[in-house]
């Protein structure tokens, strides 16, 4: 008798760093590879892909920790591919200095990544890779909501950024491309969407379209089976007041606006070059927060070169009198080929490593104070499954929030009958606060 010979499956673990927009293309690869098994047993995998991130150090050095660690655990003869934004914006310096890799590529070559690594093959196209409707991708973290990446690039020049050195201009996607890939995603049972680029707000401005985000929001709304939807990396000098009102008249889309600001005193936002002026920006940002159920999210960049501590302390004012909801603030940090990099005006790291905490400490604060407004108030959540505190917890965020960054919520308590379904809403009523986390009880399923 004979018995039919199965060759055991290979198997991939793959790592994905930096920004949400990342994560979009390690999906593709994903997609690409399906016929590899996933692990994170990376001393067992065959295949090990980190796709890393460029864009500030504190990122740069991860990724090169993260790959070097990977390369001292696995096993022979797997494979071990270096991806992403560092690898093409250092790829000359990397490829001489990391023997240990076997396959280096950078950001044009995602949907190729099953013949690079079937080949061993190096490669860096010069275009870089813009997901579109016909790439199968391989959804991580959640069976309800996906990424959706807009553009490709960016078309402006901030002084402290070198993403438009490596990732180009802005190049968008169609806006039929788009509306082809949220409903193929809502076939497969997804129901909220996280829209995602560099530069959001000026989707489409590279196909001739000035309001590119209004006419994706008309055409989503059209999609039956979208329960929410927001959009992250507003750019200020092309969001306009228009679109903050088509976005908080959005029965779909969430009263979510996330502008990353870096600064707001008028100087620094000149030399920073972020293409608008300080009272349009503070319209902006009030008009932002005027809209029902609003939440508010940003980035700043403490010590970029030239900022006084007179900047300094306008910046801190401004945060604790806006109050955001959430807020990330970064140590400047040089970045060859920008304009900050060669100024004249460079500030001690000991300095910026000081007013990033201080800054930091009253982020802190105004995140503690969105949190404890919401404490006896009813709100939907999406309910993710047990929470990985306790077994009798169950993990939670709200509609409005995106997913991993802004919160969670742990439900320790349920009024219905019926068993919580994951994935799904439910209207919660928020008892307390537990740390930086809101306790809350089950008080209705929603449609």
């Amino acid at each position: 008798m004979k018995f039919s010979e199965t060759k055991p499956t290979k198997t991939l673990h793959l790592v994905s760093l930096g920004c949400t927009k990342n994560l979009v293309d390690s999906e593709v690869m994903l997609g690409k590879l399906n016929q590899y098994k996933l692990t994170n047993d990376n001393d067992k995998a065959d295949v090990i892909i980190v796709n890393t991130c460029g864009f500030i150090d504190s990122a740069k050095e991860e990724s090169i920790n993260t790959i070097l660690n990977l390369h001292e655990q696995r096993k022979k003869d797997s494979v071990l591919v270096m991806a992403g934004c560092l690898s093409e914006r250092y790829k000359e310096d990397l490829q001489k200095e990391l023997p240990e890799i076997d396959v280096f590529t950078g950001v044009g070559d995602y949907d190729r990544i099953d013949e690079l690594v079937q080949q061993k093959q190096s490669n860096f196209k010069d275009e870089v890779f813009l997901v579109n409707d016909t790439n199968e991708r391989v959804i991580t973290g959640s069976n309800y909501h996906a990424y959706v990446k807009l553009s490709e690039g960016c078309n402006q020049s901030c002084s402290f950024c070198a993403i438009p050195s490596f990732k180009g201009k802005l190049h968008s996607r169609t806006l039929e491309s788009l509306v082809k890939e949220v409903k193929s995603l809502v076939n497969k049972g997804y129901i909220d969407f996280s829209f995602v680029s560099q530069d959001s707000s000026s989707f489409l401005r590279d196909l001739g379209y000035k309001d590119g985000l209004i006419s994706l929001i008309n055409e989503i709304e059209k999609i039956k089976g979208v329960k929410t939807a927001r959009i992250l990396y507003l750019y200020p000098s092309t969001t306009s007041l228009e679109l903050i009102d088509k976005i908080a008249d959005s029965k779909i889309f969430v009263n979510y606006f996330d502008m990353p600001l870096q600064h707001i005193s008028a100087s620094m936002l000149k030399i920073m070059k972020r293409g608008k002026g300080v009272e349009k920006l503070r319209e902006l940002m009030s008009h932002m927060k005027s809209k029902p159920n609003s939440f508010v999210r940003t980035t700043f960049i403490a010590g970029h070169p030239g900022e006084t501590q007179e900047d300094f302390q306008e910046l801190c004012d401004y945060v604790e009198e806006f109050k955001f909801d959430r807020a990330n603030v970064f140590s400047y940090s040089d970045e060859e080929g920008t304009t900050a990099c060669k100024s004249n005006e460079k500030i001690e790291q000991d300095l910026i490593d000081s007013r990033a905490q201080e800054l930091g400490e009253i982020i802190t604060n105004t995140t503690f104070d969105s949190l404890e407004k919401e404490i006896g108030k009813e709100f939907e959540v999406y309910v993710d499954g047990e929470s990985d505190e306790h077994e009798y917890l169950l993990s939670a965020r709200k509609t409005i929030w995106a997913p991993d960054i802004d919160g969670e919520v742990f439900i320790n308590d349920n009024e219905l009958e019926e068993q919580i379904e994951f994935g799904k809403i439910y209207k919660v009523k928020a008892t307390q606060l537990a740390g930086d986390k809101i306790l809350a009880t089950v008080v209705e399923k929603c449609n």
